[in-house]
């Protein structure tokens, strides 16, 4: 099998077919275009390289390179693939449209527990953590709501308003506005607003995620 044919079989193929879809959608764009070519741009420029340097690691002549960021060359899939390989990011992110609705964190709301929760990076955190903003409301009802949990890993929290109670096995530890509490998960434990509404931030990995966003009814 050649180069360009291992190139291809590498690709992955769901990640081709939506970067296929809005290279369709930056032809009718300009906006999108303009912001995809910028990316690389910055990218590069962002490592230190040349126009030459990146060139060579994703087997492009300069000059196509170069009329690609400034527009004027058409971007090809193949290209596109090579390019982001090269930069170090996925194919999604490279060619990731601009919208309002991307900018805007719409919040999710748990009556049953009393909780509302902002994701604010969608676990594209180190490691895979997520952090997350939550409003915790003294107005919990229904089953389970006192339930504690025990999952791996380690929770970390900072109070950014008002006050919680960090149940820990049988202890009950208050955190105040601007307190940081950060303990082991294998401790049943559960977080709980003290006197009122608080509001807290939180890092959470995939174990945590899983126990304090979709815990089991």
């Amino acid at each position: 099998m050649g180069y360009s044919g291992l190139r291809c079989s590498c690709i992955d193929r769901n990640a081709a077919l939506r970067a296929s879809r809005k290279l369709l959608r930056m032809t009718q764009e300009s906006d999108l275009d303009s912001t995809v070519r910028m990316r690389i741009r910055s990218l590069r420029k962002a490592r230190g390289w040349s126009l030459d340097s990146l060139a060579e690691r994703a087997f492009l002549s300069p000059s196509t390179l170069s009329r690609i960021e400034t527009g004027h060359r058409r971007i090809g899939l193949d290209q596109l693939t090579a390019l982001a390989r090269a930069l170090g990011v996925s194919l999604d992110q490279l060619v990731e449209s601009v919208s309002d609705e991307d900018a805007v964190i719409r919040p999710r709301r748990d009556e049953r527990r009393g909780l509302t929760t902002w994701m604010l990076n969608q676990g594209s955190g180190p490691a895979g953590a997520t952090v997350a903003k939550m409003r915790i409301t003294d107005e919990a009802r229904g089953p389970g709501v006192d339930r504690l949990g025990v999952h791996p890993g380690k929770d970390w929290f900072t109070v950014l308003s008002g006050t919680v109670t960090l149940l820990l096995g049988e202890r009950a530890v208050r955190v105040g506005t601007g307190r940081t509490a950060r303990f082991s998960t294998m401790i049943p434990h559960a977080i709980k607003a003290h006197g009122g509404p608080a509001e807290i931030l939180c890092v959470l990995d995939h174990d945590g995620q899983r126990g304090h966003l979709h815990p089991p009814a």
